[in-house]
Formats: structure tokens, C-alpha cells, sequence
């Protein structure tokens, strides 16, 4: 389903340095908007909304459509392709689609395997996507880690415990695959940082806390990263929580660097929305009448 903003809510484009400033470009009352990733050439953020494609200006200006053909509404799940022309999308009807960015025919590539695809990560050589599957589209069921060829074919599974886990994300050197995961507790719902080498072994748990975090984000250079916290006892990634946008070195993931606070959570941070300088991450928030921006 689209996803829209409640009577009176906004959703506000920022765009934060990691030395700190955070800088509001764009905000919208009537069009819900999510999941910033940054183009490669750093002039325009790629956002969806409305089931639809966007791109927006970083220097100012209004959201433009891309013209797309061929694709069910479009969720929060794009990934760019490294050729920087081509975009990966996730579609509401649980399947991978690969398009341009200059807008066209998209083309679809998983296959009814009785699995919703959610795509969150392709590798630097454009070779192979990662994505969460869930089966028969059950979401009482957990989400597992899954790599398929970027032109198709068969899936693989990647083993990181029974717990459900989201986000996977490749390193820019492809040698490693970021997630979060529910395997490392049995509190409901208590999704840890974690990461697993490429060819699935070397699991391992990055950060051990009592909040809820989610959706690890590499910078381009590797040596830093963002996430999104949700308050403890969180299930899922739902939408209208006071979270934090957190920032960390990857040498130290327990030391925050920075914290931007906001109200949002399910559309905030869910691609890596880095720069291609490292220099800033985007993100989005849906204040209420009666929430903070900060």
C-alpha cells in the first residue's frame, strides 16, 4: 500500500554533515516521502513517494517525477546501480526491478519463487543484488538474507540465524554484507548491527545495545557508517516514533559521533543515503503538529 501522511503531518527532506549541521531542503504536506538515496554525480537526492520515483534537487527546487513504465507502485526499497544511471527497485507487488533513472520500461528481475523480494543492496561491481525475503508474503514470518545475479536467475540463501534481519547492504570493497538481525536476542523485536563476509561466513554482531537499531549504512570511503534507533522494546521499523538518525566511525560503532533526533522512522533511513564525498547523509521526518523536528 501508498503510504500517506497523517491530517497535518509533514514530510521534511534534510540533509546533515557529519560535523553536525543539518540543513532542511525540502518539505511536503501533501505527498509522503521516503528513503533519500544520493546520485553518483552529488546533484540530486532519489526519493519515492506516492508509489512513484523523484528526484530533488540538493541545490533547491521541487521534486521531479521519473517517467517509469511497466512497474506496479514502487515501496521505499531502491537501491542505485554503480553505473550511475540505473536504479534497482522494490514494487508492491514483492518483486526486484531494474530501470533508468532518465525513466522508461522497467524490467523485472525476480521470479515467482513464492517469495516478497525486498531489495536493499547491490555490490560495487554491479554483479549481484542482496534482498530480504519473506515467504508467500507472511510477515509473521522472518525476513532471511538473500543474493540474486542482477539480471536474475536463482536465489541464493545467506545463513544469519533464525532471527528475522533487514537491510542488507554491501561494503563499498564487496567483501562484507551489513544488516540488522534479531538473532543475537529472543526479546521480540530487538534488532542489533551486524555484518556477514560475502561468501556467508564470518557473522558477526557490530554493536551491542538496549535500543532498536536498524538499517546500517556504509559511507562510499568506508569509515563511516549511519543507522536509525528506535526506542527499546520496538517491533519492527514503524512509522511515528521519536528515533535517531546515529552516526559512527566503523573502527567504533559504540561511540555515536553524531545524533540527530527526529520523529519518523519507517521511510527515515532505510537506503544509504551517503554523498558520494562522504560528506553527508540524507534522511526524512514526519513531524506532527504536536511533534519535534529535533
Amino acid at each position: 500500500m501508498k503510504r500517506t501522511l497523517q491530517p497535518g503531518q509533514r514530510s521534511e527532506v534534510w540533509i546533515a554533515s557529519v560535523t553536525g549541521e543539518a540543513e532542511l531542503l525540502y518539505s511536503s504536506d501533501d505527498v509522503l516521502f521516503e528513503a533519500p538515496n544520493w546520485t553518483l554525480d552529488g546533484a540530486a537526492l532519489v526519493l519515492n513517494g506516492d508509489g512513484k520515483l523523484w528526484t530533488l534537487d540538493v541545490a533547491g527546487g521541487h521534486p521531479v517525477e521519473v517517467p517509469l513504465t511497466g512497474v506496479p507502485d514502487l515501496n521505499n526499497d531502491h537501491v542505485l546501480a554503480p553505473d550511475g544511471t540505473g536504479i534497482f527497485l522494490s514494487a508492491n507487488d514483492g518483486h526486484i526491478y531494474r530501470a533508468s533513472l532518465a525513466g522508461g520500461a522497467a524490467t523485472r528481475i525476480t521470479g515467482e519463487d513464492g517469495t516478497f523480494h525486498f531489495l536493499h543492496g547491490v555490490s560495487p561491481d554491479g554483479r549481484e543484488l542482496a534482498y530480504v525475503g519473506i515467504e508467500a508474503g507472511d510477515f509473521t514470518r522472518p525476513g532471511r538474507l538473500m543474493t540474486i545475479a542482477s539480471n536474475g536467475g536463482a536465489a541464493a540463501s545467506v545463513d544469519v540465524g533464525p532471527g528475522h534481519c533487514d537491510g542488507p547492504e554491501y561494503s563499498p570493497d564487496g567483501k562484507w554484507l551489513y544488516l540488522n538481525t534479531e538473532s543475537f536476542s529472543t526479546a521480540p523485536g530487538h534488532a542489533q548491527l551486524a555484518r556477514v563476509r560475502s561468501d556467508g561466513t564470518g557473522f558477526e554482531q557490530l554493536l551491542t545495545s538496549d535500543s532498536v537499531d536498524w538499517f546500517p549504512h556504509l559511507s562510499p570511503d568506508g569509515r563511516l557508517a549511519s543507522y536509525i534507533r528506535f526506542p527499546r522494546g520496538t517491533q519492527g521499523h514503524p512509522a511515528d516514533l521519536p528515533v535517531a538518525v546515529v552516526l559512527v566511525s566503523t573502527g567504533d560503532w559504540t561511540t555515536p559521533l553524531q545524533t540527530w533526533p527526529l520523529f519518523g522512522g519507517q521511510g527515515t533511513l532505510n537506503v544509504n543515503s551517503w554523498s558520494p564525498d562522504s560528506a553527508h547523509i540524507a534522511f526524512v521526518a514526519y513531524p506532527l503538529p504536536d511533534s519535534t523536528k529535533d
